[in-house]
C-alpha cells in the first residue's frame, strides 16, 4: 500500500529527524540495528502469523494459540542468542533485558494478550538468584533458564489477600524425622491466586508461604514446590490447579489458581540464602527478612518501564490517526483540517507523549539506583539505601500505572468511534496497562508504604539528621520565590506541596494518637492525608528527576534535534503535572493568577511548538505495526482501508448467511416460534 498523503506531508515538513530520535531512543546505532534485525527475523516468520484477530478466538483458542506461538519463538529467540552470545552468565540484568524482549517491543508484537512465560523468565528466575543458595542456583538455574523439564512461575498473592503479604495463610510445617516441609492451603481464601502460568503451563513454582518450626513461626519463606509431574504434565497428588478464567486484558498469561494439600518437599526446597532450617528444625535468619520482598522491588522498579511503552504505543496510534482522520474546519469556507491541528486535540495527546517519555528518563536513573543497592546488600553495606529504594518503587509504581491507564483511555477517546474497535488494539494496551495498576502492590497501599518512609524522614529533618536525596526537600522550608524559569517553579512548587502534604499527615496522626488511639488506627484516620502525601512526593520526584536526567543526557552529546525536542517534552510535562495538581500546589503555595496565566501560555506554546513534529516523534519510538496492532496506527496511515479490510477478514463475514438466519431467524418471522 501507499502512504497516506497527510502522513507524508507531516515527515517531510517535521524539523526532528526520526531516524536520529530511534537511534537515542534504542541506546545507540549497533541496539537499534540488532533489534530491528530481531525484529525482521520473527516478524517476517509465516509461523507467527495470525489468521484471524484474537478478539475473535474463544479464551481456551487463545491460550493454546499463544502457547503454540511461545515455543516457536522460543526455539527461534534462543538460537539467535547461540549465534550472538555462546555462553551466557546469568544474571538479574540478564534477565532483565531478556523480559524487555518479552514485555517490550517484540515480545508485544507476536503477544498482543502478553506471554504464558513472561513470569518464568523474570520472577522465577529471579527469586532464584536472589533467594537461593550457590547450590540451589547449580541445582535449578541453569535448568530453568534452558527449560530442561521446568517450566515456573511465583505464587504469593492468594485468594483472599493480595498486597498485605504478612496476610498470607499458606502454611510450611517442618518435619524434622523426615527432613521436609508439608504445605497447605488450609482454606479457600488462602488458595493462591493470580500467578501469571500458573493454570496451565507451569510445573515448578516459588511459593510464599508461613513458616512454622515446632508449632513456632518463623515468618514468610519462599519454597520450590512441583505442581506438576515432569513428564505428563498431570498435577501431583494433593495439588489442585486451573486457570482462573477471563480477564480485561493480558489473557495469553494463563493465570492461575493453587491449592496444596499436604504436599511434602525435600529440606533443601526452601530457598535458604537469606535464612534457612536446620536439618535439627533450627531456624537461622541470616540476612534481614526485608529481603524476602526483594522480588516484588525488582518488578517495581522494572514496571515503569513497562506501562510507559504501553503508554507511547497508544500514543503513536492517536497521533498517526489524528493526522489523517480530518475533521471540522478551522476556519469557515475553509476544508475539514486534520483532528492534530485542533488545540483541543494536541491537548489530549501531546502530554502524553512527554509523560511517556519523562517515565523513560526516571526508568532509566531508578534501573541503576537499584543496581546500587543491590550491590551494597551484597557487600553487607548497614547504611545501604533499600528504604528508600522500596519507598521510590512504590509510589512511583502506583502513580505511574494510575496515570499511565488514565493516558492509554484518554487517547482511545482521542479516536473517537474508531478508537474503540478491538481492530484498534486499545483494549488490549488499556488492559495490560490497567493490571500494572494492581499486581505487585496495590495502588493505595503501596502509596501507604511510601508515606510511612516519609513521615519518619520528615521527623527525622526535624531533628536535623541527614536524609536521603530523594527528600531531602523536607528540610527546605523557604516559601516559592518565583523566576523566570517556568519548569524550576513549578517542579519547586510541586516540592513544597509535598513537603505540606507530609506535614499534614503527620500532625493529622500525632492529633489522633493525643486522643489514645493506638499509632495504627492513627495511620487509619490519616489514610487520605497519608496517600496524598505519597502521591504529592511522586509527582515532585518525576518533576525534579527528569530535568535533572534531562540535563545529564544533554552533557553526552546529544544531537541539536534530539536535545530540543527532549527539553520540550520534559518542559511540558514538568508544566502539565503542575497544572493537573493545581488544586494542591496552589493550596500550599502563594502564586497569582498572572503567575498562573504564565504557565498556561507556555504549556499553549510547547503544544503549537510540538505540534510539527509530532508524526516524527512518534516515528522515533520505532514501534513496528506487529507491535502496535492497530488498524488505526500503521505506519503508512491507510486506516479506512485496513479498517474495512479487518472487517471482511472477521469470521462472520465469511459466509453470506450465517447459519443462525435459518435456524432461529427464519422460524421467528414465519411466527414458527
Amino acid at each position: 500500500m501507499s502512504v497516506n498523503c497527510d502522513l507524508q506531508r507531516e515527515r517531510a515538513a517535521a524539523s526532528l529527524d526520526s531516524e536520529d530520535f530511534a537511534l537515542w531512543w534504542a541506546g545507540g546505532a549497533s541496539e537499534l540495528a540488532e533489534r530491528r534485525a530481531l525484529e525482521h527475523r520473527f516478524y517476517e516468520d509465516p509461523e507467527l502469523e495470525e489468521s484471524v484477530h484474537p478478539s475473535c478466538l474463544s479464551y481456551k483458542e487463545r491460550y493454546e494459540q499463544t502457547v503454540a506461538r511461545s515455543t516457536r519463538f522460543l526455539a527461534k529467540l534462543r538460537q539467535w542468542q547461540r549465534e550472538k552470545q555462546p555462553q551466557l552468565n546469568l544474571s538479574v540484568n540478564l534477565l532483565r533485558d531478556f523480559r524487555l524482549l518479552l514485555s517490550g517491543p517484540l515480545g508485544t508484537g507476536l503477544f498482543q494478550q502478553s506471554f504464558p512465560l513472561r513470569l518464568h523468565f523474570s520472577m522465577f528466575m529471579t527469586t532464584l538468584l536472589s533467594q537461593g543458595t550457590e547450590e540451589q542456583q547449580a541445582q535449578w538455574l541453569n535448568r530453568a533458564w534452558h527449560m530442561d523439564g521446568v517450566i515456573g512461575t511465583y505464587a504469593q498473592t492468594e485468594l483472599g489477600h493480595g498486597t498485605f503479604v504478612r496476610g498470607l495463610e499458606t502454611r510450611a510445617d517442618y518435619d524434622p524425622e523426615r527432613q521436609e516441609f508439608v504445605l497447605n492451603t488450609p482454606t479457600q481464601s488462602s488458595y493462591k491466586w493470580w500467578p501469571g502460568g500458573l493454570g496451565n503451563t507451569a510445573n515448578l513454582i516459588i511459593v510464599l508461604a508461613q513458616l512454622y518450626v515446632k508449632g513456632k513461626h518463623h515468618g514468610l519463606q519462599s519454597f520450590l514446590v512441583r505442581i506438576r509431574d515432569e513428564r505428563t504434565h498431570e498435577p501431583l497428588p494433593g495439588v489442585d490447579v486451573g486457570d482462573i478464567g477471563p480477564r480485561m486484558g493480558g489473557n495469553g498469561v494463563n493465570n492461575g489458581f493453587l491449592g496444596l494439600r499436604d504436599v511434602r518437599i525435600p529440606r533443601n526446597q526452601m530457598l535458604m540464602k537469606n535464612a534457612q532450617v536446620l536439618e535439627d528444625g533450627t531456624f537461622v535468619q541470616g540476612r534481614p527478612p526485608l529481603l524476602l520482598y526483594g522480588t516484588m522491588v525488582y518488578v517495581r522498579v522494572i514496571t515503569l518501564r513497562d506501562v510507559l511503552f504501553g503508554l507511547l504505543q497508544a500514543a503513536t496510534i492517536a497521533t498517526r490517526y489524528s493526522v489523517v482522520r480530518r475533521q471540522s474546519p478551522i476556519e469557515e469556507n475553509q476544508p475539514e483540517v486534520s483532528v492534530l491541528d485542533h488545540i483541543t486535540q494536541q491537548a489530549k495527546i501531546l502530554p502524553q507523549i512527554a509523560r511517556g517519555v519523562s517515565y523513560r528518563l526516571v526508568a532509566d536513573w531508578l534501573w541503576r539506583f537499584y543496581e546500587r543497592v543491590l550491590q551494597q546488600l551484597e557487600a553487607n553495606n548497614p547504611r545501604n539505601s533499600l528504604p528508600e529504594l522500596h519507598a521510590l518503587s512504590c509510589c512511583l509504581k502506583a502513580v505511574a500505572t494510575d496515570e499511565a491507564t488514565e493516558g492509554v483511555d484518554r487517547l482511545r477517546k482521542s479516536c473517537g468511534g474508531h478508537g474503540y474497535l478491538s481492530s484498534a488494539n486499545f483494549d488490549s494496551i488499556h488492559g495490560l496497562t490497567a493490571a500494572a495498576y494492581t499486581y505487585e502492590g496495590e495502588y493505595t497501599v503501596l502509596l501507604l508504604q511510601t508515606a510511612r518512609f516519609l513521615i519518619r524522614q520528615y521527623v527525622d529533618s526535624l531533628k536535623r539528621k541527614v536524609l536521603p536525596p530523594s527528600v531531602s526537600y523536607l528540610r527546605d522550608t523557604a516559601r516559592l520565590v518565583w523566576s523566570k524559569s517556568l519548569s524550576a517553579n513549578c517542579v519547586r512548587a510541586l516540592e513544597i506541596a509535598a513537603l505540606e502534604q507530609v506535614r499534614q499527615a503527620w500532625q493529622t496522626q500525632s492529633t489522633h494518637q493525643r486522643s489514645k488511639v493506638s499509632a495504627q488506627m492513627a495511620s487509619n484516620l490519616a489514610g487520605r492525608q497519608l496517600t496524598a502525601a505519597a502521591v504529592a512526593h511522586a509527582h515532585a520526584f518525576f518533576t525534579r528527576n527528569a530535568l535533572e536526567e534531562l540535563e545529564r543526557l544533554r552533557k553526552t552529546g546529544l544531537s541539536k534535534g534530539v536535545s530540543s525536542v527532549l527539553g520540550e517534552l520534559v518542559e511540558l510535562f514538568v508544566l502539565d503535572t503542575f497544572l493537573r495538581q493545581s488544586g494542591s500546589v496552589l493550596r500550599w503555595n502563594s502564586i497569582t493568577g498572572t503567575q498562573l496565566r504564565f504557565v498556561e501560555s507556555r504549556y499553549e506554546e510547547l503544544l503549537s511548538q510540538l505540534r510539527p513534529n509530532a508524526v516524527a516523534l512518534v516515528d522515533g519510538f520505532d514501534f513496528h505495526d506487529r507491535v502496535l496492532g492497530s488498524t488505526l496506527g500503521c505506519h503508512d496511515g491507510r486506516v479506512y482501508e485496513r479498517l474495512m479490510a479487518e472487517a471482511r477478514r472477521n469470521p462472520l463475514n465469511q459466509e453470506p448467511v450465517n447459519a443462525s438466519f435459518h435456524s432461529h431467524l427464519l422460524p421467528m418471522m414465519r411466527g414458527k416460534l
